[in-house]
């Protein structure tokens, strides 16, 4: 772990790509009594990581991947519609997000997967704080971290550069 300022790197892009591939080899092992498997990437971060994911699917499986964008405001989901870029086709969805912090986000974004009677949902996510104020649990998870209450994890997109930062 490197140390800038008050931030501490906890994964760089390296260990990231590898943890992405393993989380891709869960997804396929969860799914391989089926043909196809939908990525649902919270907007910004979780769709990020479900394009990742998807490559990879595509390049270990032969599975038929779709991937969907879910837009909804993290810090209101109750204020704010939650939006998905387009219709669920398969019965097996993935929801995908960067970091599961208090399980808020990954709990409201599940609301309208449900509508649609999915056979299965699975929860991926890149990093997973321990600090849960609600009752879910990632069922593929490619870094898990104990952190403080007041410490904030962050995942960071830069020039085809990802990171994950203790802040």
């Amino acid at each position: 772990m490197n140390v800038t300022a008050s931030r501490v790197l906890l994964l760089d892009s390296n260990r990231i790509r590898r943890k992405i591939l393993r989380m891709a080899w869960q997804i396929w092992e969860y799914n391989s009594d089926r043909n196809s498997v939908c990525l649902i990437g919270i907007a910004e971060g979780g769709y990020a990581i479900a394009e990742m994911l998807a490559a990879h699917l595509i390049a270990i499986s032969p599975l038929k991947v779709h991937i969907l964008r879910l837009e909804m405001s993290k810090r209101s989901p109750v204020d704010t519609p939650i939006r998905l870029s387009g219709t669920i086709e398969d019965r097996s969805l993935v929801l995908v997000d960067d970091v599961a912090n208090s399980g808020r986000t990954l709990l409201y974004a599940l609301q309208p997967l449900m509508k649609a009677g999915p056979e299965k949902v699975l929860i991926a996510v890149l990093v997973d704080r321990k600090h849960k104020s609600f009752p879910l649990s990632p069922d593929i998870i490619g870094h898990q971290v104990a952190t403080t209450i007041q410490e904030n994890i962050s995942v960071q997109f830069d020039n085809g550069q990802i990171n994950a930062y203790l802040d």
